[in-house]
């Protein structure tokens, strides 16, 4: 008894809720003794009610909501000290997605043991330093590795590499990205990514765009057909419908977007509706574009 007390005698309480605060309520049986509570009283505050055990080692107290936040940070520091967060759940750690994962993808070292908990995916590789880095206090896949790895899982998609190559990062960064984890789950399907956002897609949507009008069995179109000065990608003539194709949003700079606008005007100005779509809507969302441009020919 005197031990334990000179033990609380030692807690700082302050330290204690500055970890909780900024981890989510989520805390390391190490964090708890640096803010001076011994293994005991750890195991008196489990047994209160105060603190749920979320695996051996990582704690949460429960006076606060269990979070997405502190879901994901519970999964991946009951790995170890060498986890890392990846897939959706990185994306979502850096801001990539608004929705969080159900299930935690966690990335561990190729020798590490042991088997994925429930709601959680473990991924076996060894990542090079470059591909960590730590956010919030987590170690989470680098920006470039992440959008890779999102683009490819089920739940992200390629919208997620071309919003981050419009805001934040080079196409360079992901190409190199790629190349030192080829081996990763889901490579093959990035590389596609890849070499369509080298390209800019835009001849690759439109072959997308004729594919599915015929299999669609929609007729009456004609393509790169001349109006005015311009070639509209897809023009349906009587009805006066012109469907132009984008490729990546990233491609497209100040002064494309410039005279992307001038032609729809012109167009509009000799009374055509113009339809925009990209290879994104072709690739992600085909039987929409479909169903809009259906119902734009038989409005008129």
């Amino acid at each position: 008894m005197q031990w334990n007390r000179a033990s609380a005698g030692c807690v700082h309480p302050h330290v204690l809720e500055d970890y909780l605060r900024r981890q989510d309520g989520v805390i390391t049986l190490q964090q708890a003794q640096r803010a001076g509570l011994s293994e005991f009283a750890v195991r008196r505050r489990v047994r209160a009610g105060q603190w749920r055990r979320c695996s051996p080692g990582v704690y949460f107290a429960d006076d606060r909501p269990f979070t997405a936040a502190a879901r994901i940070r519970a999964a991946v520091w009951s790995r170890g000290h060498r986890a890392t967060a990846s897939g959706l759940a990185a994306a979502w750690w850096l801001g990539l997605m608004t929705t969080a994962p159900d299930i935690v993808e966690i990335t561990v070292p190729r020798n590490s043991h042991g088997r994925a908990a429930r709601g959680t995916r473990l991924r076996r590789r060894d990542l090079a330093e470059i591909d960590i880095i730590e956010h919030r206090s987590l170690r989470v896949t680098a920006l470039a590795l992440t959008v890779l790895e999102a683009a490819t899982r089920r739940g992200g998609g390629a919208g997620i590499m071309d919003a981050a190559l419009q805001r934040r990062l080079g196409l360079a960064h992901l190409q190199q990205a790629h190349t030192r984890n080829g081996a990763r789950h889901g490579a093959a399907a990035c590389r596609r990514l890849l070499d369509a956002a080298a390209g800019g897609a835009r001849s690759e949507a439109e072959r997308l765009l004729v594919h599915s009008l015929k299999s669609a069995g929609i007729t009456g179109w004609h393509a790169n057909f001349p109006v005015g000065d311009y070639v509209v990608d897809i023009a349906f003539p009587r009805q006066r419908v012109a469907v132009e194709v984008d490729g990546w949003a990233f491609h497209s700079d100040h002064a494309a977007f410039q005279n992307d606008r001038e032609r729809q005007n012109l167009l509009a100005l000799a009374g055509w509706q113009v339809l925009r779509f990209t290879w994104f809507d072709l690739t992600q969302h085909p039987d929409r574009v479909l169903a809009e441009i259906r119902a734009s020919v038989s409005a008129r």
